[in-house]
């Protein structure tokens, strides 16, 4: 039945979600170029409201959970699964106060509107996985970013999503790139569950009914101890969640 009635409203979904993408793709470039950095960002953040909320278009349930009191004066490497690029609205709009920022494909930074612009131009890190050392720059000028501003950034240390949803070993590479220029940064896992459901017929037709949750789990701090401990903590607090949820449903 989720399939069957995927035909039917996938195509109000996508009407919805790309039309939000054209309209704020002008809101954008006003708001970075006459007003600069804040006003661009609120409208990133009002743009990824819609985005998130489009998933109810689905008959998709949205679910954040943060039990925890997460500091605003200091960066976060926030630590997540990567399930579909359905992720990451939700993550700008709810984690909105903490200026998250992504490390993403350079690829992506041409020829999608709203997504290329906030890429290109709203502070996070853009990498060519072909050239490492210019992966790595971006990331040190990243975490010189994180260090100045007291900005955060979100990573995907699966280096690729999960199209079935089990968790794949974490890379330490550019957690350790970062906690090496910000020192102080505070490690935050999030665990995200079901958004691979909604892809898992592909791009058409999507799932309909699934229940997607993000959930912050206990921070870790990393000062004083190896980044392989700290990541393999992160993996471990997120395998965790994931395995309860199973074992709830």
């Amino acid at each position: 039945m989720n399939k069957v009635l995927g035909y039917i409203f996938s195509p109000l979904f996508y009407i919805a979600f790309f039309s939000f993408l054209l309209i704020f793709h002008p809101i954008q470039w006003i708001c970075y170029r006459v007003f600069g950095y804040k006003a661009h960002k609120k409208s990133v953040d009002i743009l990824n409201f819609f985005l998130t909320y489009s998933d109810l278009l689905m008959g998709a349930s949205v679910s954040f959970r943060n039990d925890h009191e997460l500091p605003l004066g200091r960066p976060i490497i926030f630590i997540a699964n990567h399930q579909s690029m359905y992720d990451i609205p939700a993550l700008i709009w709810f984690l909105r106060k903490y200026h998250a920022k992504f490390i993403s494909k350079i690829e992506l930074t041409k020829g999608i509107p709203s997504i290329s612009y906030n890429l290109k131009y709203g502070g996070g890190a853009n990498i060519d996985r072909k050239d490492s050392k210019q992966a790595i720059s971006e990331i040190i000028k990243l975490g010189r970013r994180m260090k100045e501003n007291n900005w955060s950034t979100m990573i995907f240390p699966e280096g690729t999503r999960s199209k079935t949803g089990q968790l794949k070993p974490f890379q330490v590479g550019g957690i350790a790139t970062l906690l090496k220029i910000v020192p102080q940064a505070l490690v935050v896992p999030v665990a995200i569950e079901n958004s691979w459901k909604l892809v898992q017929y592909g791009t058409y037709p999507l799932s309909f009914g699934e229940r997607l949750r993000w959930t912050v789990l206990t921070p870790i701090e990393p000062a004083g101890r190896p980044v392989e401990e700290v990541v393999a903590e992160a993996e471990t607090a997120i395998r965790m969640q994931l395995r309860q949820v199973i074992a709830d449903s």
